[in-house]
């Protein structure tokens, strides 16, 4: 069979197996389950699965795909968006705000191949990232996802396609997907489009926008990510100009995939069909009627299946979905399993599982944190510089909610899909043992999570370093119209930072209300969403590394302020977009 041979030209094995195809076994093709053929957000084998664990699960879905009249593989997806964040003992690495800091698309691209590498390590083969919203309003919940409000910087950041997918080689057709063998993953760059552009920033609501400033600034990233050989796109729970994503014909198939060319498949996200109507599910038929004809070839289907199935099979007997459109979600999903190997290797390759959390890897993540961490304030003007800080101070305070929380150093989509908090649920070193390991023995460390001015008065200490910020969270449980740091965060600011020097470190998926504290504050540093590597933080700190982020986001005054981006004619940032401060590493060994 000609579709079994790896020597045929991909376009004839598609050919010879569609010829072969029954109408079920297409629209089988078009649908994906949950735990079946993608993990959501904390669906795993069981707490704490090993590698093991997840490739004994894939490798029996993927022999009962086998076992099919056909033989056809199934692609499994799962949302490892800072690395393979589901799994335990997996290396975190910063969220996409923090590497957008950074402005490196050569570390990016390294964090892609090592995701790529810990995904293989479990059997997965198929990533839901990368993420390449434009985060216009840090009140909406999923700001942390954006790599920056600059679509500069989001299209630049695209570069960890060919981490994750792989570099395509020079004469292949722009838009054609790519996947560079068995240690790369399939991508999906999400969410298609104007995801970040919602009013007030409400989590899966209305962009409003003209022609211009959509291709503009929500679009670029899809260009670069087609140009580089994304596989898949996903389309986004959002509207544009009150006409839902996931209906959108005029954008989905004339502009995707008729103009830029696109021959990946289409994904739909999470339920995002039964979401074209209010209720959810209320017009089902029609609702899958709508997400077909505008053409999302595969359509997460986590509960309904047999529902799904039924709807899809009733409109083409009625011709309600005409063959063409079947055909076309069916070639491109045939296409991107051909592409990836999965007929020549459809099962997990036992052979990555040591990549999990790797050193290597956690090493990489460490450097992603330290150039990731942006300088805001470094001392009065006139003053000598706090920054980098002694290790051979006498006594040293170390204070706030998120100095010694790991799960909050993650933020969300970490082990779970709203994150955790604690220490206790995977690997990785917070930091206050980051700053225990890096200052000399002799130095004495306090921790108190919200010191009193007492215990600050009877303590002689030679500075602070307080670390405060957001809870975790995810989608629209971030959405926010405060945007305050958590209780008691400002009141350990306030009474720290009133009788000691003080080093603030802010970790947080946005810019958040600091303006009131800041003439309080002797150096502020914005730390993001750093992952499991906490190292990164002290790295920089006490001078081994210089500071060197900038500010991926503008940072506001007030919320009365927003929206506000650079390039506004009514900018007046507390910091602008682009600014962060530098230090010259130190040598304090001797």
């Amino acid at each position: 069979m000609a579709y079994k041979d790896p020597k045929q030209p991909i376009n004839h094995r598609i050919k010879d197996l569609m010829g072969r195809m029954k109408l079920a076994e297409k629209i089988g093709q078009m649908t994906q389950l949950d735990r079946s053929i993608l993990s959501g957000g904390g669906s795993v084998p069981r707490l704490q699965a090993s590698p093991q664990d997840w490739i004994k699960m894939f490798n029996e879905f993927q022999n009962g795909s086998l076992s099919s009249r056909l033989g056809i593989p199934m692609i499994y997806g799962i949302d490892a968006v800072h690395g393979h964040n589901n799994v335990y003992r997996a290396t975190i690495f910063p969220h996409n705000v923090g590497l957008g800091a950074t402005r490196d698309p050569e570390l990016v691209k390294n964090i892609g191949a090592a995701t790529a590498l810990e995904v293989r390590a479990t059997g997965i083969n198929y990533v839901f990232a990368p993420c390449i919203a434009v985060c216009r309003d840090p009140r909406w919940g999923r700001c942390y996802e954006s790599y920056s409000e600059d679509p500069a910087i989001v299209e630049q950041m695209t570069d960890i396609i060919l981490g994750l997918q792989g570099e395509p080689p020079a004469g292949l057709r722009k838009g054609v997907p790519y996947v560079g063998g068995k240690d790369k993953v399939a991508a999906c760059a999400k969410h298609f489009v104007g995801d970040g552009g919602t009013v007030e920033g409400i989590n899966e609501n209305n962009t409003v926008i003209d022609r211009h400033g959509l291709l503009s600034i929500h679009m670029p990233g899809y260009y670069h990510s087609i140009i580089k050989g994304v596989s898949t796109i996903m389309v986004s729970y959002s509207s544009v100009n009150g006409k839902k994503m996931h209906a959108n014909h005029e954008l989905v198939t004339k502009f995707l995939k008729d103009t830029l060319k696109f021959r990946g498949f289409v994904i739909s996200d999470w339920q995002g069909v039964d979401k074209i109507t209010y209720p959810p599910h209320s017009d089902y038929p029609n609702s899958v009627l709508a997400g077909i004809q505008a053409g999302i070839d595969m359509v997460m289907v986590p509960f309904n299946h047999t529902e799904f199935i039924d709807i899809v099979t009733t409109h083409v007997n009625n011709k309600l979905i005409p063959m063409s459109r079947i055909d076309d979600a069916v070639k491109r999903i045939l296409r991107v399993k051909f592409v990836m190997g999965l007929f020549e290797n459809p099962l997990a390759d036992q052979s990555f599982v040591d990549k999990l959390g790797s050193q290597i890897h956690r090493d990489l993540a460490r450097e992603a944190v330290r150039k990731s961490l942006v300088l805001l304030k470094n001392g009065e003007n006139a003053d000598a510089p706090v920054l980098p800080l002694s290790k051979k101070a006498k006594r040293i305070l170390v204070a706030g909610t998120h100095a010694n929380n790991l799960g909050y150093q993650c933020g969300g989509w970490s082990l779970t899909w709203q994150g955790l908090t604690g220490n206790n649920n995977t690997a990785g070193t917070t930091i206050l043992s980051a700053i225990t390991a890096a200052v000399d023995p002799s130095t004495e460390i306090m921790f108190s999570e919200n010191p009193d001015a007492d215990f600050l008065k009877s303590n002689n200490f030679s500075y602070a370093i307080v670390a405060v910020g957001e809870p975790p969270y995810a989608e629209t449980n971030g959405d926010s119209l405060n945007l305050t740091i958590a209780e008691p965060g400002p009141r350990t600011i306030t009474n720290v930072c009133g009788g000691v020097k003080c080093v603030v470190v802010v970790v947080s998926g946005r810019p958040v209300v600091i303006e009131p504290y800041v003439s309080s504050i002797d150096a502020l540093v914005a730390a993001w969403l750093p992952g499991t590597e906490g190292q990164g933080v002290s790295d920089v700190l006490f001078g081994d590394y210089g500071f060197t982020g900038k500010l991926p986001r503008t940072w506001f005054k007030t919320v009365d302020q927003l929206p506000m981006n650079v390039g506004d004619a009514h900018y007046d940032p507390l910091f602008p977009f682009g600014f962060g401060l530098t230090t010259d590493p130190v040598d304090q060994s001797s």
